[in-house]
């Protein structure tokens, strides 16, 4: 299946690429001479971190000897295609660099498992409860700024859900349901949100569960359609985040999100606490 995101058809054709490289017995330095580019460069092409030129990709397939039309040419789409701008682009000056890696990888993955500590997840919030955030973490900025960083969750929200079906998988801590955001209503507003979203699973993870291996903190599992891509898991700080795609550490997140989903609450008995906190507000 071919991916939906010009990230992830970056990620599949790096690694196409990288393959035809190995099978010709050429090092990364020799590819990066034959495009007049660094190691490092192929490095980041084959991850799929980086746009593609589609001139450096002719050259590096004629370097491999990919001759035969019937190959060279869906490879040349690919790389086409890799090129797209995402939806995000209107909101490029909103994000840090990292993130619209993220929302590229976000939007084509098959399966998003999330674990959040602090706050509803993104894709789950209310326009009310986006536009509280924005302004408690964004206190300096314009009122047209909060709308438009308001505005780009709803954008990314609209990307996810797009195809239907239940792509995402979200432990929320009670702490966070608990958390008061906005003004008055809003926090209500969102725990009605959370009970009438349909499309999703959803577990909330009781106070009562005491310690678990998340401790540090909150992360995100993602799953391609494509099986030559591998799961990634995501950490994100302040003003940075860490993408472990190596299958020790994926696995670390992988056995904490079982964990999780063993410990919390069912998405049954979630609904019928989600109810009576709501109430609360």
């Amino acid at each position: 299946m071919t991916p939906s995101g010009s990230t992830t058809r970056r990620m599949q054709l790096g690694a196409q690429l990288r393959a035809l490289r190995e099978l010709r017995g050429l090092t990364r330095a020799e590819a990066g001479y034959a495009i007049r580019a660094s190691e490092s460069k192929i490095s980041r092409l084959e991850l799929g971190r980086v746009g593609f030129k589609e001139r450096d990709v002719a050259d590096l397939l004629t370097l491999y000897k990919i001759i035969d039309p019937a190959v060279r040419l869906p490879l040349m789409e690919l790389a086409a295609l890799a090129n797209a701008p995402g939806w995000w682009q209107p909101y490029q000056e909103l994000l840090i660099a990292w993130q619209a890696t993220y929302l590229g990888l976000e939007e084509s993955a098959s399966l998003v498992r999330t674990y959040d500590a602090q706050f509803v997840p993104a894709l789950l919030q209310t326009p009310d409860y986006a536009a509280a955030l924005a302004a408690a973490a964004h206190p300096e900025a314009s009122q047209e700024e909060l709308e438009a960083r308001a505005a780009l969750v709803a954008a990314r929200q609209r990307a996810f859900f797009r195809t239907g079906g239940s792509r995402l998988w979200t432990v929320i801590d009670e702490a966070v349901l608990h958390r008061r955001v906005g003004r008055d209503g809003v926090q209500r507003a969102q725990l009605e949100h959370l009970l009438a979203h349909s499309s999703i699973t959803l577990q909330i993870l009781p106070f009562g569960c005491g310690a678990h291996p998340a401790q540090a903190g909150s992360f995100t599992l993602l799953r391609f359609p494509d099986k030559d891509l591998k799961d990634i898991a995501c950490v994100s700080s302040q003003t940075a985040a860490t993408q472990y795609d190596k299958p020790d550490e994926v696995d670390a997140y992988q056995e904490a999100m079982t964990h999780l989903t063993v410990a919390a609450l069912t998405p049954d008995a979630s609904k019928t606490r989600l109810t009576e906190l709501a109430a609360t507000f």
